[in-house]
């Protein structure tokens, strides 16, 4: 048997097992689906269709092959009821549109109080309190595959606190790739070898693989002195998610064979419009289905090394947040970008031209001084005028008559 079938039988196996061993639930390691960055929560969610958003890795592991320069990126969000989401991510290009990454984050509460069931409730703050959050780490890779196509891999490991202590594992698969005029197509696999949790009860719990597409596209408006972007996600491919965000009604959520235009509602979009000097304006939807889940938000370039963006992201029932984001690029910090290493060379150009031009010109001007003779030194062409001398010959000399 070849390697390949090697390959294949095991990753069979890895998908089928867990049907026959765990109990199968939605969301087993949700938290690894939080949108990590203020830059794609303005546009609506849409981190699987950016190529900027650093932070976002543990959902698009392929940007991490453009990458020129390393980056540290933070995100923070308040939620409702104290909780709060906290990460930080790392960026490391490699040599030949190779990529690394890693990144932590926490999801969590504090000082919820505690109360037994059966106790009577103490008055004032006299009760106990516990804790409870998830925390995550992500290691990606992300590398060029043929001219515009590029993969990603991540690798997630989660440990839970709660009542009782938990792990749990996924991994992600994705491609992408840009044709012509800035436009790009990407696909998300999450959960390729099945995303799994170990309670420390014993029971473990899996959730089946997804797939999502992504879209973006790019435009460059001279006249505005920027560029136009817009963004979109897709729901889930291959199975049935809840679209309805005000939790009434009737439950919706067909996926793409069943119900194609329940499917499109369910995805989510933005739009962007980035000015040059370095100022961006954003907005979006986190689900076509309400406009009450509208997002906006604005990014700043405050220096070639520093990024800081914000987002507002309202919900239909639950409390509207704020997000920040902090980008830095301590190589950056200390070094000139290739950019701005060519404006330079090319300033130095312009101005070394003027130079070179006037002594050129100065060059040909001797030139052509040297090959035009002076006025005193030309010799006046010789005129005979006539007069009424008349030469004679004769024998033995030269007579005059006058």
């Amino acid at each position: 048997m070849s390697f390949s079938r090697y390959i294949f039988c095991f990753f069979v196996l890895v998908v089928t097992l867990p049907s026959f061993s765990f109990d199968r639930v939605t969301g087993a390691n949700a938290s690894l689906n939080i949108v990590p960055g203020a830059r794609s929560a303005a546009l609506g969610g849409t981190v699987m269709a950016q190529k900027e958003e650093l932070i976002g890795i543990t959902d698009n592991p392929w940007q991490l092959a453009l990458q020129e320069y390393a980056w540290g990126s933070f995100s923070h969000v308040a939620y409702f009821e104290g909780t709060v989401y906290d990460m930080a991510s790392m960026t490391i290009p490699l040599e030949g549109m190779h990529g690394l990454g890693v990144s932590f984050s926490r999801f969590g509460a504090n000082d919820i109080p505690w109360i037994k069931e059966g106790e009577q409730i103490p008055e004032g703050s006299d009760y106990k309190t516990l804790n409870i959050a998830d925390w995550t780490f992500s290691i990606a890779y992300g590398r060029r595959l043929w001219k515009n196509l590029d993969l990603g891999i991540a690798v997630h490991g989660l440990y839970r606190e709660l009542d009782q202590t938990g792990w749990g594992f996924r991994s992600d698969l994705g491609l992408s790739y840009t044709f012509p005029k800035n436009f790009s197509v990407a696909a998300v696999l999450k959960g390729w070898t099945s995303s799994a949790a170990k309670w420390e009860s014993g029971t473990f719990e899996y959730e089946s693989p997804e797939l999502y597409l992504a879209a973006s596209w790019n435009y460059p408006i001279r006249y505005f002195y920027g560029s136009f972007g817009a963004y979109w996600q897709s729901a889930g491919v291959f199975h049935n998610e809840a679209r309805d965000l005000d939790f009434e009604g009737n439950e919706r959520g067909g996926d793409l064979l069943e119900s194609p235009l329940d499917w499109l509602s369910g995805g989510r979009g933005g739009i962007e419009f980035a000015f040059d000097f370095g100022l961006s304006l954003r907005a979006g939807l986190s689900s076509f289905t309400t406009f009450e889940s509208f997002t906006v938000g604005a990014g700043v370039v405050v220096s070639t090394f520093l990024k800081v963006d914000y987002a507002f992201e309202s919900h239909p029932v639950l409390s509207s947040v704020h997000r920040v984001s902090v980008g830095i690029s301590p190589w950056l910090f200390f070094n000139d970008s290739k950019e701005k290493k060519e404006k330079q060379e090319k300033s130095f150009v312009e101005k070394e031209e003027p130079v070179e031009t006037l002594e050129m010109q100065e060059t040909i001007e001797e030139h052509q001084i040297i090959e035009k003779e002076p006025e005193e030194f030309k010799e006046e062409p010789v005129t005979v005028e006539e007069t009424e001398t008349e030469v004679l010959e004769g024998s033995g000399g030269i007579y005059w008559e006058e």
